[in-house]
């Protein structure tokens, strides 16, 4: 028998144990990935924890993939065995609910997410539907381009969308998983960048980063110092923390935006007034489609822009999984089986 290993976790918030499974064959419009690497994400916590809707056990969780496929299902065209490709949070869309018709694929009612909607990277092989999958430039290894499938194209996505352009000031809130790839998106994009964290420890890493300004918010008042350098366009709110998110809003230039990212279960305490007698917006912001990781994976290797990230063997996912969710991680758990 043809077999793969997968590190599962058998029940809610239990460990993960590597087993040997069958190699699955695709089925129609389904490719096989060998997978080279794949990124550890704080969002596999909810799916660890049976906090999503739908999330069945034993789980096989990953969503920031990078491989090659090794198999094609029937009626696949334009996909090669061989090719190095990355299947993201964005892990395939239906195509006929509304936001589909409307051609808003990150927003399909019925979006697939590996590790929620079928098995995920943690692995040594998964299968995926082609609509999923972005070619990996050849300037990226697979542990580069792994987080940039969740991770990467988020922060990239959320300034290529949002209303600045090069020459603005914005800011990063939070230099962790996410903020340290939004920094050097920021700066490597043209704008003039400010990273916020807590403490000094950061300033100098922000630096290397691309920040052409620090703010430490144990010791400065974040909107203070923003609007000390004219108010920020944008804030990019990447901390998982509520409070932390909400300081950059008085930092807001008229019709700045704070674009949140960062997952918290707190309430963010923002008044009326701060958004309405400035024009001022408030938006939540998701990762994005096949084709957006495609753009973000070009745009870094083309830029330069890595993550910082630490290896590990499959068997090694417990203690990958352990130093993401205290925090310990600099910056992001990669598997690589």
């Amino acid at each position: 028998m043809n077999s793969m290993r997968v590190a599962q976790v058998s029940e809610p918030g239990g460990p993960f144990d590597i087993v040997e499974r069958e190699l699955p064959e695709p089925g129609p419009g389904h490719v096989r990935i060998a997978v080279e690497a794949s990124g550890v994400c704080h969002s596999d916590v909810g799916f660890v924890n049976n906090a999503y809707p739908g999330v069945s056990f034993p789980l096989v969780a990953g969503h920031e993939v990078a491989g090659r496929i090794d198999a094609l299902g029937e009626g696949v065209r334009h996909w090669t065995v061989g090719d190095r490709v990355e299947v993201g949070w964005f892990g395939g869309h239906c195509g006929h609910c509304v936001p589909c018709r409307e051609g808003d694929f990150i927003d399909c009612r019925y979006l697939q997410v590996p590790g929620w909607a079928y098995d995920g990277g943690y692995a040594t092989h998964m299968v995926a539907p082609v609509n999923a999958l972005a070619r990996i430039p050849e300037g990226l290894t697979a542990v580069d381009a792994a987080p940039l499938g969740c991770a990467g194209v988020t922060t990239y996505n959320a300034f290529r969308k949002s209303v600045a352009r090069p020459g603005d000031v914005v800011a990063v809130i939070g230099i962790g998983g996410l903020g340290h790839l939004a920094v050097q998106y920021a700066a490597k994009s043209g704008f003039e960048t400010v990273a916020v964290a807590r403490g000094e420890g950061k300033r100098d890493l922000a630096v290397q980063l691309g920040a052409h300004h620090y703010v430490d918010s144990t010791s400065t008042d974040t909107a203070k110092a923003l609007q000390a350098l004219g108010g920020a366009t944008v804030v990019l709110a990447t901390a998982s923390n509520s409070q932390a998110m909400v300081a950059g809003v008085d930092g807001l230039r008229p019709g700045g935006e704070l674009i949140v990212i960062g997952i918290a279960p707190e309430p963010m305490p923002i008044t009326p007034a701060q958004l309405i007698l400035t024009s001022r917006s408030v938006v939540g912001h998701p990762s994005g489609t096949s084709r957006d990781v495609e753009h973000a994976m070009n745009f870094s290797a083309l830029a330069g822009i890595r993550p910082m990230t630490e290896t590990v063997p499959l068997e090694g996912i417990n203690e990958a999984y352990a130093r993401m969710t205290s925090g310990a991680a600099r910056f992001r758990m990669v598997v690589v089986p």
